[in-house]
């Protein structure tokens, strides 16, 4: 049973951008390795959800859906409005590369977590051990 558009723009109106549940996720898994960051730092490029600034680390915890992840079942397009969903995703995925992009130019390590991937303790113990690296410089 596909949604009416009332229901689908009181869902998307719902969707918030920070404090999510993958964010809390990741959040609470960082916190409990040992791990301190700063959030939503307003004055990296594409406002990281977490950064650590001391490591030069920003964190991106990108919702499959909104940023397209690959290969996701999660990121599938709606078939109504496609005109409107294909610019507006496109536009996202851009956007998230010229923040990456900006990132790193500047000297920043750019990492990025699927709101799928937070579901999975082996990724999230794979990040911490990312980010931990990053400090040591290897």
């Amino acid at each position: 049973m596909s949604e009416t558009p009332g229901q689908r723009s009181r869902t998307m109106r719902a969707v918030r951008s920070r404090d999510t549940a993958p964010e809390m996720i990741v959040r609470r898994f960082l916190h409990a390795a040992g791990l301190r960051f700063r959030l939503h730092d307003r004055r990296l490029p594409g406002v990281p959800d977490l950064v650590f600034p001391s490591r030069r680390v920003a964190l991106f915890v990108h919702g499959c859906f909104w940023h397209q992840h690959p290969g996701c079942k999660a990121s599938d397009r709606p078939k109504s409005r496609a005109d409107y969903w294909n610019q507006k995703l496109d536009g996202n995925m851009a956007r998230d590369a010229r923040h990456l992009a900006k990132l790193a130019a500047t000297g920043w390590t750019a990492l990025v977590i699927w709101e799928c991937e937070t579901r999975d303790p082996q990724r999230l113990a794979d990040l911490a051990a990312c980010i931990k690296d990053a400090e040591t410089g290897q």
